[in-house]
């Protein structure tokens, strides 16, 4: 029986140090005195994270509670997980009051140190550094594997605590592979310059449109079709365009990597928002798929009748969907070694309102849940995906509303790096949603400014980067603006700082 104690202590030495080697050292012993049923349980407590999900506990809860704490630890994990199992099963009327019974009974048994590490636990601010990088790596030294091994079975498990205990208990991890109806984290691209910094990069290249639509992961068995967002949450009830197409596709059995959008009567694309209008709650799916068909276009499989494809070139991957999909269903696409064509090919997205070009290595494998070399993407305009960390209250007109948004880029190391502000490019619609979904996510406030449970992602455009010392990144965005939030990505998924640095030195050269 493992103490939550252990758990906290191995947190305490993971945020004390910034070294890796000894993040994972730390890490890794943890783990090693772990029993079985317990890793599924602590994996996701040195990551910040608990495996319920959210609770429904609030800061104000926390914050405004006052609980004696006990003088020597004896909450094992176990009893914090059924704590918390408990918590999440509370609903219906007077919650809250047992909500908070449930919750001082727990933390009454904990130390005042295991107090302080529960409430950031809950409520999501234990940033310590423990990304999933650094989490696997300590699973691979705690069983003493091969990282390679632990982190590609972790892809293909959809997450790390199942690949830990199989690994801790000795089990083979070769069960973790691709398989139908268990989606895997989907391989990302890293930003370029531009079209002439691809293709220098790359040499020959499979260049493809890249469309500002959902990204989705399909799984065909027979008859049966699953639809999954980039997140891995089943969507197959609110597209049934796409469950439509891939059942009449030439082959038995499929995992499709692709994106959906919503397209004008033109050929030119909606809005991202627009387009994600069709993956809201209690949708009725008829009505909206009359009012905002959907297209779908893919780009890569990943499996067809059996045979896993992940270890192939994109240019085999390609073929297995040229022969799978008619080319209507298809991202379009040009395999070429020349700039000139590449611009030209470019120019052609742009110019059909589309976001911008993926280039891509021919014999480029797929590498789930990894932003690859091999993918490149090239957008007209910078932007970047950052994390709300606080807003402002407006004024004049936008009084009552949580109006400028500061704005972070992913640290790392852990937690965000702040950047700017912005107040522009919000809609009276937007505002309205933000205040709602910020205040739901608050954690503290003063006069001004409400701050927030780094969750909500948003999608800023803006002119260029400068040097700024009223940053702890050092720089800052100019002439930002909104294009929208993007519900389909979380907050371990926006732009690091290390890319707005990279995009600061291009800019200097």
């Amino acid at each position: 029986m493992t103490l939550l104690a252990d758990v906290v202590r191995a947190s305490s030495e993971v945020a004390r140090t910034s070294s890796r080697l000894a993040k994972v050292a730390a890490l890794a012993e943890c783990m090693k005195r772990l029993d079985p049923q317990e890793v599924e349980i602590a994996i996701p407590y040195l990551s910040g994270d608990i495996r319920q999900g959210k609770l429904t506990i609030g800061f104000q809860m926390l914050r405004s509670a006052r609980f004696p704490h006990a003088d020597v630890p004896s909450l094992a994990l176990a009893d914090v997980d059924a704590a918390f199992e408990a918590l999440k099963a509370v609903k219906g009327k007077g919650a809250a009051r047992r909500r908070e019974a449930l919750l001082k009974s727990l933390l009454e048994r904990a130390t005042a140190e295991e107090q302080g590490f529960l409430a950031r636990l809950i409520i999501g601010e234990l940033r310590q550094g423990a990304l999933e990088g650094v989490m696997l790596d300590a699973v691979a030294a705690a069983a003493s594997l091969p990282a390679a091994q632990v982190r590609r079975a972790a892809t293909f498990a959809g997450g790390v605590a199942q690949v830990a205990r199989a690994a801790l208990a000795g089990e083979p991890l070769e069960r973790f592979s691709i398989q139908l109806m268990q989606p895997v984290l989907p391989m990302l691209a890293q930003p370029a310059e531009g079209v002439a910094a691809a293709m220098a990069a790359l040499g020959s290249a499979l260049l493809e449109w890249k469309l500002d639509g959902a990204r989705v992961q399909v799984h065909k068995a027979g008859d049966e079709v699953k639809v999954y967002t980039r997140s891995l949450n089943e969507v197959t009830a609110a597209v049934p365009e796409v469950v439509e197409v891939v059942r009449g596709a030439k082959a038995q059995s499929l995992i499709l990597d692709g994106e959906v959008i919503a397209l004008r009567a033109d050929g030119r694309p909606h809005p991202f928002q627009v387009t994600m209008r069709r993956f809201g709650r209690r949708l009725d799916v008829d009505t909206l798929r009359r009012e905002l068909p959907l297209s779908v276009f893919f780009f890569d499989c990943l499996l067809k009748d059996g045979t896993s494809l992940v270890d192939r070139g994109a240019l085999e991957r390609r073929a297995a969907l040229q022969s799978t999909f008619l080319p209507e269903h298809l991202v379009p696409a040009l395999v070429t070694a020349e700039v000139e064509q590449a611009e030209a090919f470019y120019a052609d997205v742009l110019a059909r309102g589309h976001e911008g070009m993926m280039a891509k290595e021919p014999d480029a494998p797929y590498e789930a849940g990894r932003r690859g070399a091999g993918w490149l993407k090239v957008k007209r305009a910078h932007t970047l995906d950052l994390v709300v960390l606080a807003a402002e209250w407006g004024s004049g007109r936008r009084r009552g509303f949580l109006s400028n948004l500061h704005l972070g880029a992913r640290d790392p190391a852990g937690g965000f790096v702040m950047l700017g502000k912005t107040f522009k490019g919000l809609t009276d619609e937007l505002l309205e949603w933000q205040t709602r979904e910020l205040l739901a996510r608050e954690v503290q406030r003063d006069e001004w400014t409400v701050h927030v449970r780094p969750e909500l992602v948003v999608e800023i455009a803006f002119n260029d980067l400068q040097e700024s010392p009223h940053y702890p990144g050092g720089l800052a965005l100019r002439f930002a603006r909104v294009k929208g939030y993007r519900p389909d990505k979380q907050a371990k998924d926006a732009d690091s700082i290390d890319t707005v640095r990279g995009i600061f030195q291009d800019s200097l050269k």
